[in-house]
């Protein structure tokens, strides 16, 4: 396969798999992202097709800087400070609870990998802001394709359990030890129809996506640059964090903030990434190594799950508060929805979408600072 149509495939596959979880069931119950992993390790490892590895590489080594801005630009800082105290309050924990966690089952598990800390770095990502995160902190550390890979689908199927039991019988239980909701509003489904109507593309949703494109990659030439001119070289660490620090103060221009599309932008970015990792993934390396990244990741979500509600009935944080918190850490804003549905509490989705959009701020820095921190 020649360069340019790899590529293409690459950049292309998350479209139709998007499409295809909008009209085929199985596919929207799995959802894209394992899609795209699955195909891109299919694609990779398929015999007598020839894969140019640096293509994917080089799209994967891309594809994550532009969607760090891209996700960001709609954060708004100041209406942090406006939320609630126990809001607030629990968001932090339930960072201080991953981080926690992370390092505590790296340091269990030590001496059974070689790059245990950078999977602990790349868990506090994910479980304080979001898969951006993740694969940000991966790349800054330089961890293997095969790690990259095996912790990302880990990471789906474990929280796939955990996202059940959120939307199923996890109020009733946090109920039995946490305070009730003040005032709860209920749930209005009329509004869901008109979220999902103004999500259709037109052409100032157009504008809006192509505007935020060019800002990141304005926001990803400058970071790299600088670095380059500073340091003499592309230090991926430096990099990514003056691409989330750029994009941050970009946010607070509310011309920027409500570019229509972005998030959307940012999320496709993603799947880009994930198809382009999962090419390079050897599968017979899967094999050996995957059980142990799955006991890992599983023990990191529950004693992360653990902690948080502990403390949170520590400080008498209503039930409500915590799961939203909990999904905004754990799964990020685009779970918001569904949890707060389960719960009928429309009242969450402000505080739930600010606070996912928070941790995707806060994550890259605490994921690096955990792996840093416990570098052998």
């Amino acid at each position: 396969m020649t360069g340019t149509a790899q590529a293409l495939v690459l950049v292309g596959f998350p479209g139709l798999a998007l499409l295809a979880a909008r009209y085929l069931k199985p596919v929207a119950w799995v959802g894209p992202v394992v899609v795209c992993y699955a195909f891109g390790i299919l694609l990779g490892n398929l015999p007598g097709l020839a894969l140019q590895t640096p293509v994917s590489l080089s799209v994967s080594e891309v594809a994550v800087p532009l969607a760090i801005p891209l996700l960001l630009f709609a954060t708004d800082v100041p209406r942090w400070l406006r939320l609630a105290r126990s809001t607030l309050l629990s968001f932090g924990l339930a960072c201080v609870s991953a981080m926690v966690s992370a390092a505590v089952v790296g340091l269990a598990f030590a001496d059974r990998s070689e790059e245990w800390w950078k999977m602990s770095g790349m868990l506090v990502g994910v479980y304080t802001g979001g898969t951006a995160n993740m694969n940000a902190v991966g790349l800054a550390l330089r961890v293997s394709e095969e790690t990259f890979v095996l912790l990302n689908t880990a990471d789906i199927v474990v929280c796939s359990a955990y996202l059940l039991f959120l939307v199923t019988v996890a109020q009733r239980v946090a109920l039995s030890f946490l305070p009730r909701f003040p005032n709860s509003t209920g749930w209005d489904d009329a509004q869901d129809e008109e979220a999902r109507q103004a999500s259709v593309l037109t052409w100032t949703r157009a504008r809006g996506m192509a505007l935020a494109f060019l800002l990141a990659a304005l926001i990803v030439g400058l970071s790299a640059g600088g670095t380059k001119l500073v340091l003499g070289s592309l230090e991926a660490p430096v990099v990514l964090l003056l691409i989330t620090s750029l994009a941050l103060a970009a946010s607070f221009s509310p011309t920027v903030r409500h570019l229509p599309g972005s998030y959307a932008l940012g999320d496709y970015a993603l799947l880009v990434f994930c198809v382009a990792v999962g090419t390079l993934a050897d599968a017979s390396k899967l094999h050996e190594t995957g059980l142990f990244v799955f006991q890992f990741c599983g023990a990191v979500v529950l004693l992360s799950v653990v902690l948080h509600f502990a403390l949170a009935a520590l400080f008498r944080i209503d039930a409500d508060t915590a799961l939203i918190t909990s999904t905004a850490t754990i799964f990020g804003p685009a779970f918001i929805g569904p949890v707060a549905r389960a719960l009928r509490n429309r009242e969450l989705v402000v505080s739930g979408l600010t606070t996912g959009l928070m941790g995707f701020a806060v994550g890259t820095y605490l994921g690096l600072a955990v792996a840093w921190m416990l570098r052998p």
